[in-house]
């Protein structure tokens, strides 16, 4: 796909949206929506996406709307941090598919990073398990309400 087309409302990020697919969530507003990936690059990996906009990607996100949405990914970011302990945090965004975007629906990436343990690979490898994805996302939730910097 090129780096502009027409949005797809039946991506799937658009179907997690409308409640037609599944997804085990971490975060809601009238902003953004925080679920795991099911195709994890390591334990904890989570995607936001906004919820309003028909963004492929961050160049079609509107611009008075990056803000409140980027608020989001932080406050995501820091739950994850705070719920999961990683050692290091990896947040990515991909931009058409010859950068490795491969549902055109803008999201973050926020994969956990334990010193060590290698990267899986972006969108491959084995679906995880749903239950074990919910124990993960039933550390980050309770961290959501944090609202300020994180103590070390």
């Amino acid at each position: 796909m090129t780096l502009h087309a027409d949005y797809d409302p039946d991506n799937i990020f658009a179907k997690i949206i409308r409640g037609d697919m599944p997804s085990v969530k971490v975060f809601e507003d009238d902003v953004a929506l925080a679920f795991m990936d099911v195709f994890p690059q390591a334990e904890g990996h989570t995607l936001v996406i906004p919820k309003q906009e028909a963004a492929r990607n961050l160049l079609d996100m509107p611009t008075d709307k990056l803000g409140a949405y980027m608020e989001r990914v932080q406050k995501v970011a820091r739950a994850v941090e705070k719920g999961l302990a990683p050692d290091g945090i990896v947040i990515t965004q991909f931009n058409g598919a010859p950068a490795g975007q491969s549902v055109f629906h803008l999201h973050f990436h926020i994969i956990p990073r334990k010193e060590g343990e290698l990267l899986g690979r972006h969108a491959s490898g084995q679906m995880a398990d749903i239950g074990e994805l919910e124990k993960l996302a039933e550390k980050i939730r309770p961290n959501l309400t944090y609202c300020g910097k994180l103590p070390h």
